[in-house]
């Protein structure tokens, strides 16, 4: 039975036979998730953060984007210093 929550491991539908390699799509969305899914991951063995069964840098690609947009974006916020001081 493939996994509800679409989470990458054993479970996943890309393990079932005759499915086809997760692509993209399927890394940006487990990009997305790995912070909920690696808490999830402790506890279950058959959840994992990242598809074996992939398309290669196709998926890879789509799972750094979706994690950078998980865990904050590009950085590129910058912290504004007051530097007109009364003396």
């Amino acid at each position: 039975m493939a996994n509800v929550l679409a989470v990458a491991g054993p479970n996943s539908k890309y393990q079932v036979p005759g499915s086809g390699p997760a692509g993209f799509w399927a890394g940006f969305w487990h990009g997305l998730i790995c912070p909920i899914t690696f808490l999830v991951s402790l506890f279950l063995d058959g959840v994992r953060i990242y598809e074996i069964n992939n398309k290669g840098r196709l998926y890879e690609f789509g799972f750094v984007l979706g994690a950078s947009a998980a865990f904050g974006g590009s950085g590129s916020q910058t912290h504004v210093v007051n530097v007109s001081r009364a003396y």
